[in-house]
């Protein structure tokens, strides 16, 4: 009997391990987010939507884009530079108006992984997730986002009213992540205070405004964004904006096996969307990983079968160790009874 005691405790401690694995495991499933889908507004660095107005030098490297108003409403371009197509009113720039509402939607829908209201994003470091304010949010100082290794894993940012940065903040890219995957969605009105390093895309449903020597994008690599307002004004002044670049790349997903491909029906689209099309392309769908702690590394995004479904190593620790427990819980038991 003391035998079977002394040999039940090393299990004990086996289970507690396995156990802490599957909660880590449900814990990075429910700090994953989606990517909005930008659809024809992702081919825009700048949109507005009763005005667009600049002043000196600014450079937009892309495309421009304003919806119900036309070009009498955009002002300022010389001194200012548009690199890309100015599309006022036009049938693109309807469409882009119509994917940039729904895209906004998909981000305000997006399950919370932390509320931050109150607190200033400035001084933080923030791993993948979904980050809400009830209110206003205000970056004073560096904002430094984490992709723990998972290029261009997913960051939103939910804004209930306003968000402002203060003079010379900045917004900082590291280990992996990527403009590509991160959105400002703004209840109200964006406002970025002079001098601001700004990366990712803002969707802001009234206003932005961009102070004097304000970038969005600028850093090279996989930095760049967006300036987009849905139903007020955008305002320039001595600003440069860098969308992301294109075919940006994603965190690595499992290859999946090929099976025979059915050709879509056709239905109706929503904002946003490819008609016919059932979702965004694998390639673009981040999988998951653990984040780190100061007392324990994060793991790497690992995927399991040919359906791509996320398996962390954690997660994998945790099956083999129920798998082991139930195998050695049969033979004690078996002995027990014999004893």
């Amino acid at each position: 009997m003391r035998r079977f005691v002394s040999l039940l405790r090393p299990i004990r401690l086996f289970s507690a391990v396995a156990l802490a694995g599957a909660l880590a495991f449900s814990a990075s499933l429910a700090l994953a987010a989606d990517q909005p889908t930008m659809g024809t507004a992702g081919n825009y660095a700048v949109m507005g939507a009763t005005a667009i107005t600049n002043t000196g030098p600014t450079v937009v490297n892309g495309n421009l884009a304003i919806s119900p108003g036309g070009s009498s409403s955009v002002t300022g371009f010389p001194p200012g530079v548009v690199t890309g197509e100015l599309d006022m009113a036009n049938a693109d720039a309807v469409l882009a108006h119509t994917d940039l509402v729904g895209a906004y939607n998909d981000a305000a829908s997006e399950t919370t992984t932390v509320n931050l209201t109150g607190t200033d994003l400035g001084g933080l470091t923030l791993t993948p997730g979904t980050y809400t304010f009830d209110s206003s949010a205000q970056l004073t100082g560096t904002l430094t986002l984490d992709g723990q290794g998972s290029t261009n894993a997913t960051f939103i940012f939910q804004i209930g009213s306003t968000l402002t940065t203060a003079s010379n903040s900045t917004v900082e890219l590291v280990n992996g992540a990527g403009s590509c995957a991160v959105f400002w969605q703004v209840a109200s009105s964006a406002t970025l205070g002079t001098t601001t390093d700004f990366q990712g895309t803002i969707m802001a449903v009234t206003s932005i405004t961009m102070n004097t020597g304000a970038t969005i994008g600028v850093g090279g690599l996989g930095h760049g964004g967006r300036a987009l307002a849905m139903n007020g004004a955008l305002t320039l002044d001595t600003n440069i904006v860098i969308p992301p670049p294109a075919g940006c790349a994603f965190a690595a997903a499992a290859t999946p096996t090929p099976i025979p491909t059915v050709a879509p029906t056709a239905g109706p689209s929503t904002p946003g969307s490819t008609p016919g099309a059932s979702g965004p392309p694998l390639a673009e769908t981040p999988s998951f990983g653990v984040p780190g702690s100061s007392l324990f590394p994060g793991l790497p995004d690992t995927s399991l079968g040919s359906s791509g479904t996320p398996m962390t190593g954690v997660a994998l620790l945790a099956l083999a160790g129920a798998a082991a427990i139930a195998g050695l819980s049969v033979v004690f038991a078996a002995g027990r009874r014999r004893a």
